[in-house]
């Protein structure tokens, strides 16, 4: 009976159509050496290689996410060695570690070498640490290895660029190291690393994969093996369709080895699970899901308002939140506009009789405060600093305490669990920022505002005097 192996076509896939390749070549090349590609690798190389009539290829962006030790790496290696010795590219391979870099050096200089090039006659070698370089001899052809950081790359021009480790890859490095490849006149890049996890602290590799996945990026390409949803550490069926060199690298028994109580660190870095949340976030989509309610509760006489003008986007956000009968704090972001519209449209939410307070944090304060006073509105005011970082105190003590209800606004919930702390002063006071692109904070920082006046402001009881 033959022994079980991985799926080799992706669970999902995008890569644009083509007829043209190079791909066929580079699989010759590298299995002149002593090690074969494995059928998934070889498909890979196919697609990096794809050119279109003009001779360019047709992927400029390229993403692949593996789980581990799949030998995600080797299908870009050969891309490599194809890259230097027949195209005559001068390449960048960049990594998250020192050692990740310099195994990767090795492992071509081995490469080479089972091909017959020796070194000082075929190709030369500069082996500084964490700044290796193998040029190859009479020709323009090169690879450099790197350890990634922000300045990394500056001052030189590459025809590829290649991202191992690319869940570590961060904004800053991207605004880099994107621009290395720019004055190429066929350049590509490739990204290449597993689900971001809990300890990741890139962003790039995930933004990336979402625009290509919602054909939002232009000349790009897409490949995972993964699961949708958090699955049965135990299921082995899952294993091979996740796993594409299970079988060939690595076998059940080594999978058994890595099992434990941490099942969504296995379907993660095993299993190939992207979360819909960022799991670096303050919160997590489970801790906000489970404060929703489907019904609006019965709720106190008093409504409190948050107003908040985004910073980045310049957006003026309007929350409310309300004590419920029992107990709770029931909020939802009413409306967010943009501030070129205006601000009258927060008027007759603010006459509101019902409305008790209203807290406001921006530069709108002043203009919002003379809007109140002319239209005789009370409970007006503009937050302090100290008191945006007790608004964000109490409001995450009450996620976690479960003393919130909402009603599930996708938006909000976005903001929600996608936000880290931005700090305060020095006394280890918070408020908080937005991990993405595209999710407006200020929706959460409303609502943070209207909850905490929920939570603190009571109404004053009248001062009896006794004669």
């Amino acid at each position: 009976m033959e022994a079980r192996k991985g799926r080799q076509e992706p669970t999902l896939e995008r890569v644009l159509s083509y007829k043209k390749t190079l791909g066929g070549e580079a699989v010759k090349l590298y299995n002149k050496t002593t090690r074969k590609l494995l059928p998934w690798q070889e498909q890979r190389l196919y697609d990096y290689l794809a050119i279109n009539d003009e001779g360019l290829w047709v992927h400029t962006k390229i993403g692949g996410s593996v789980p581990r030790r799949n030998g995600k790496t080797e299908a870009v290696t050969a891309r490599e060695l194809y890259g230097a010795i027949a195209l005559e590219e001068s390449i960048l391979h960049t990594a998250h570690l020192v050692d990740t870099a310099h195994g990767s050096f090795e492992n071509m200089v081995n490469l080479l070498t089972e091909l017959g090039f020796k070194e000082k006659d075929d190709f030369k070698l500069s082996r500084q640490r964490g700044a290796e370089r193998i040029q190859i001899n009479g020709t323009k052809g090169e690879i450099n290895f790197r350890t990634r950081t922000a300045t990394g790359g500056l001052g030189r021009g590459y025809d590829l660029l290649v991202i191992d480790e690319a869940q570590e890859y961060t904004d800053d490095q991207e605004t880099t190291l994107k621009y290395t490849v720019t004055s190429s006149k066929n350049p590509q890049t490739i990204m290449i690393g597993t689900p971001d996890t809990q300890v990741s602290r890139g962003t790039v590799f995930g933004a990336y994969r979402r625009n290509v996945i919602e054909n939002k990026s232009r000349n790009s390409m897409w490949y995972e093996w993964g699961v949708t949803e958090q699955e049965d550490t135990e299921n082995k069926d899952l294993w091979y369709q996740t796993n594409p060199s299970l079988g060939y690298l690595f076998t059940e028994r080594n999978v058994e080895d890595e099992l434990g109580k941490n099942k969504l660190d296995f379907n993660q870095q095993r299993l190939g699970l992207w979360l819909n949340y960022n799991t670096k976030g303050v919160f997590t989509q489970r801790d906000w899901d489970k404060l929703q309610t489907d019904t609006l509760p019965p709720l106190e006489n008093e409504r409190y308002l948050g107003v908040k003008l985004g910073k980045d986007t310049g957006n003026v956000s309007l929350s409310i939140a309300a004590k419920t009968k029992d107990g709770k704090i029931f909020t939802e972001v009413i409306d967010c506009r943009p501030q070129r519209q205006g601000l009258a449209w927060l008027l007759p939410y603010f006459k509101n009789p019902k409305v008790k307070a209203i807290a406001c944090d921006g530069s709108i304060g002043a203009q919002l405060d003379e809007i109140c006073k002319e239209n005789k509105i009370k409970g007006f005011f503009n937050v302090t600093y100290s008191e945006v970082v007790t608004s964000s105190s109490i409001f995450e003590q009450a996620v976690f305490a479960e003393q919130i209800a909402h009603r599930g606004q996708p938006s909000l919930a976005k903001a929600v669990t996608n936000c880290e702390h931005r700090p305060i002063g020095k006394g280890g006071g918070f408020g908080y920022n937005s991990l993405i692109t595209g999710v407006d904070i200020s929706l959460l920082e409303s609502v943070v505002l209207a909850v905490w006046q929920a939570s603190v402001i009571r109404e004053k009881k009248k001062q009896k005097i006794i004669c």
